[in-house]
């Protein structure tokens, strides 16, 4: 090996070339990132937040949960290999960050909800009011399932497939079926004992 007045020797263009290409590899990779987590901010974003808005009634705390759930999905994305749907693999990240999170926040005290104030020029304020309590109630109802069916019927509010929910939720599609059945009819007679 022989070095020039630079220092070079003849193995440094070899070892140039193997760095730009690792270079590029990396650049390739978080090109396809970016790509990925640009889909997810544009198309599941309601996705995410329905799933959060299922486990966290506080606005507040609701969005932190939401912005928890994109930075998870976010350093996940190295590990997508497409084996699933986005969707399918956005959702099992929002459900199990969700579970974190309500598991966290049952350890702190309980706090009192302020009352929300909707104003909206297109309906009247019974109508807004009727409207907002019957989400509300929903939500409470949504809320006070066994964590098992609240997985289920949150995935099927968001048009998921038995097989695709069975994938997100690690059982079966006949299980998933049943845990669905199970929430529609106590939703249903939350509902009308209200």
């Amino acid at each position: 090996m022989q070095a020039d007045a630079r220092g070079l020797t003849d193995e440094t263009p070899l070892r140039f070339a193997f760095e730009e290409r690792q270079a590029g590899a990396a650049g390739t990779a978080g090109r396809r990132k970016d790509a990925l987590f640009s889909e997810v901010s544009n198309v599941h974003s309601g996705l995410i937040t329905r799933i959060a808005l299922s486990y966290e009634a506080d606005p507040a705390l609701r969005r932190d949960l939401v912005q928890d759930i994109l930075l998870a999905v976010w350093m996940a994305l190295d590990a997508y290999r497409g084996d699933s749907s986005l969707k399918t693999f956005v959702a099992a990240i929002a459900q199990k960050r969700s579970i974190s999170h309500v598991t966290r926040r049952s350890r702190e005290p309980k706090q009192e909800l302020l009352t929300d104030h909707y104003v909206s020029a297109a309906l009247s304020p019974d109508e807004i009011a009727v409207q907002n309590d019957l989400k509300k109630h929903l939500i409470r109802s949504i809320q006070k399932l066994p964590i098992p069916q609240r997985e289920a019927i949150v995935l099927c509010f968001e048009g998921f497939s038995y097989s695709e929910m069975s994938e997100v939720l690690g059982i079966s599609a006949n299980a998933v079926m049943l845990r669905c059945q199970r929430a529609k009819a106590t939703l249903k007679a939350m509902m009308d004992a209200r």
